[in-house]
């Protein structure tokens, strides 16, 4: 089934944003997608945009004809297809299966592995769109990989093949490494649109315009600094800014202050910002008293 050494025939089950765009990278590399799988209208032009002319099949076919298997589909959803392809003999000896989620290690792959199959779990750390876009941003790319010892070579490989770097992750380490991701890229997101919809009810006509610079620079010397880049009330110690804030975030609650979800995120980040810059020294512990009286006193009304 091979083309040449090393280039595998890929199959695919499951072409969202993510495997229809992996899938594409590794034929770009020169491994040979000889099917796919797809469920929604939306799956189905990502595969005839990103991968034409592979044929689309019921997930047991691919499997059948893939020497590489892809499963990229939702975390819950994973460990029963693993189960069922199992049960219903479709790994084989020798087969390569992997998957891109960044919840799971390999030990989701476990119904597989002891059918003779190499497990592999290589999660992209990206934001994906399911188009072309995201083949020049996979240039460069993290990838969160585990794998047992003796296949460690041939996920790196893979990994490289795509345009990406491999960042080793333990088993165990997996919910934590992802974890630390929905902290740094899905929370943001939230963040940053309730930040703007907050400057949207203070009478600023374009918060887009004008966070990108603020939170562009913040961005920036954060991952340089770390804390060291920390600024703003909390982080200085003004107590009495602090309080003025949550004051005015109550009057938008739709109940009581110390149920409200927006006052609750506030004194949650509050306080762990106020630990970090007392940690990293940059907040007085004479100055941290009082602004910790403001955030405690908030929380237990």
């Amino acid at each position: 089934m091979r083309d040449r050494p090393g280039r595998f025939a890929v199959g695919v089950i499951g072409t969202g944003r993510v495997g229809s765009v992996l899938g594409a990278a590794l034929a770009r590399a020169g491994h040979r997608v000889v099917a796919a799988s797809a469920v929604s209208d939306r799956s189905r032009r990502r595969a005839a945009e990103l991968l034409p002319d592979v044929p689309l099949l019921p997930p047991p076919e691919v499997a059948e004809q893939a020497e590489l298997l892809l499963l990229a589909v939702p975390d819950d959803v994973l460990p029963e297809l693993v189960v069922g392809l199992a049960d219903a003999g479709l790994f084989r000896p020798g087969q390569t299966v992997l998957h891109p989620s960044g919840r799971h290690g390999i030990g989701v792959l476990e119904a597989a592995r002891i059918r003779g199959v190499l497990p592999l779990a290589l999660h992209p750390v990206m934001s994906f769109t399911g188009t072309d876009v995201d083949l020049a941003r996979l240039t460069g790319c993290s990838f969160g990989v585990t794998a047992p010892d003796a296949f460690r070579p041939m996920a790196e490989a893979l990994v490289v093949e795509m345009g990406g770097e491999p960042e080793w992750i333990s088993e165990g380490d997996r919910p934590l490494y992802h974890a630390a991701l929905a902290f740094g890229a899905n929370y943001l997101t939230t963040l940053v649109a309730q930040s703007a919809e907050l400057l949207e009810r203070a009478g600023v006509s374009a918060p887009g315009r004008m966070l990108g610079p603020l939170l562009g620079a913040t961005l920036d010397n954060s991952l340089r600094s770390g804390d060291a880049a920390l600024t703003g009330p909390v982080a200085r110690g003004d107590a009495g800014t602090v309080a003025a804030h949550l004051s005015r975030l109550a009057k938008l609650a739709s109940g009581p202050s110390a149920t409200d979800p927006l006052v609750n995120a506030y004194l949650a980040l509050a306080r762990l910002t106020a630990d970090r810059a007392l940690e990293a020294g940059l907040l007085a512990p004479e100055r941290a008293g009082e602004l910790l009286e403001v955030l405690n006193e908030d929380g237990s009304r």
